[in-house]
């Protein structure tokens, strides 16, 4: 029966960025409960993924699976236009407590792409409104935020896995990657380039849109909080919207709630998503400002022109608002701060190894880069038969587990890594 279902599998399903004519393998899961991965008739695999940064609460978590039961007595979705309901709210008046009190109007999604693509329409109405032509966004470098067009047209296209859409992307504006780690030495030149350049563009710039602090799928760096900090200074005093990219950072990853306090700024806009349901449901929000919103509203449209079909659905905000509260229960921040010790111990031992560019851990976030590419699927071989699931991509191997995760888990996890240093065929050499 398992060889039928991955045939089926094989033959019929197209899963994310693998090719239909020679897939990667997959494997086949039959449940998952606290940090772990139950393979079907396999062996349970740790879980270093978080399933992509969402489950921060690890799997089956009675407290969240509660919620959902009681909410789907009660309904499971209805459209949000013209119409509201008591998960919703509950949601939103919880995250305001999260907030900083500058940004104050929630628009929910489905998915953190769509919150991307929400949150660079609110900056182009809201420019519109005040009868400016302000059509262009800056990016970083390498940045990635999303896989739909717009978010894609923010995400370097030239410089990452969406090189291939180029000709069809609307041309945008990039600036150099930092060069500045987050424990870095700081110089005030870091920022002389950018304030050169958005002195000759402001007029035409719409907004900043990046991750704060840490660029994910552009190389998991993590960077210096004062290039957040001047940035911020210089949109204020060019008047250019700033974005921030939390979908992956936020809701306590990197150490702090969200990832902007680090450098003590506040954005006009912040989008998030992934572990806002605890892993367990698709949902998203783009948070702006009064000020932003009553502009848009004044302008001659009068309504922000977006409405997805699923958003604000209850069953999502239900879980929503019960994450939260987990967070807060389970004291979020010291089990972040726990993680980063252990990790620390677990990986900085692998500094010298020859093969190794680099080794850094912020929060729950630790990252192994190598000097050659990983083979993948060879890769993900070994680390399923050492008993973890973790994905490597191009030359990063990094650690997002749950929150709840043990030391001894955290130290398996660790040293799986050590163990795949130890197959000469693991890197692919150009």
């Amino acid at each position: 029966m398992k060889s039928f279902y991955l045939n089926f599998d094989k033959k019929h399903i197209w899963h994310p960025y693998t090719s239909m004519i020679n897939p990667f393998p997959c494997y086949l899961v039959d449940y998952a409960y606290d940090v772990y991965i139950k393979l079907y008739k396999g062996n349970k695999l740790i879980d270093g993924m978080s399933s992509w940064w969402g489950a921060i609460h690890g799997y089956n978590n009675k407290f969240l699976n509660d919620v959902l039961k009681d909410q789907i007595d009660k309904i499971s979705h209805v459209m949000f236009g013209g119409i509201t309901h008591i998960p919703a709210i509950k949601f939103c008046e919880k995250l305001l407590e999260f907030l900083p009190y500058e940004l104050q109007c929630i628009f929910l999604s489905d998915t953190g792409s769509v919150s991307i693509e929400v949150a660079l329409k609110m900056s182009l109405q809201y420019w519109q409104a005040l009868g400016e032509k302000r059509y262009n966004f800056v990016s970083i470098r390498r940045s990635y935020h999303g896989d739909t067009f717009a978010a894609m047209s923010v995400s370097d296209p030239n410089n990452s896995m969406h090189k291939i859409y180029g000709n069809f992307l609307s041309s945008q504006l990039f600036i150099d990657e930092f060069k500045c780690g987050f424990y870095g030495k700081w110089k005030e030149k870091y920022f002389d380039k950018i304030d050169i350049f958005l002195s000759k563009y402001h007029s035409i710039i719409s907004a900043i849109i990046l991750e704060p602090i840490v660029q994910a799928i552009g190389g998991m760096n993590f960077y210096h909080p004062n290039y957040l900090y001047k940035l911020k200074l210089l949109c204020n005093k060019y008047q250019i919207l700033l974005i921030c990219d939390e979908i992956a950072t936020g809701f306590g990853r990197t150490g702090r709630f969200f990832a902007f306090e680090y450098s003590n700024i506040v954005p006009d806009i912040l989008c998030i998503g992934k572990a806002i349901t605890g892993g367990t449901m698709t949902l998203a929000a783009t948070i702006t400002s009064r000020r932003v919103a009553d502009v848009i509203g004044n302008g001659k449209v009068g309504c922000f022109m977006h409405g997805p079909t699923f958003m604000g659905n209850p069953l999502a905000c239900s879980v929503a608002y019960a994450s939260l509260k987990l967070l807060c229960i389970n004291d979020w921040k010291l089990q972040v701060f726990n993680i980063s010790i252990w990790m620390k111990i677990g990986l900085f031992s692998l500094i010298n190894h020859p093969d190794i560019l680099d080794v850094r851990v912020l929060g729950a976030i630790g990252v192994v880069e190598f000097k050659y590419k990983i083979n993948i699927p060879y890769a993900q071989k070994l680390f399923v038969q050492n008993g973890v699931w973790v994905r490597p991509f191009e030359k990063i191997i990094y650690l997002v587990p749950p929150y709840i995760i043990s030391e001894e888990c955290i130290i398996k996890l660790c040293h799986s890594i050590h163990f795949i240093l130890s197959k000469f065929d693991i890197f692919i050499y150009d």
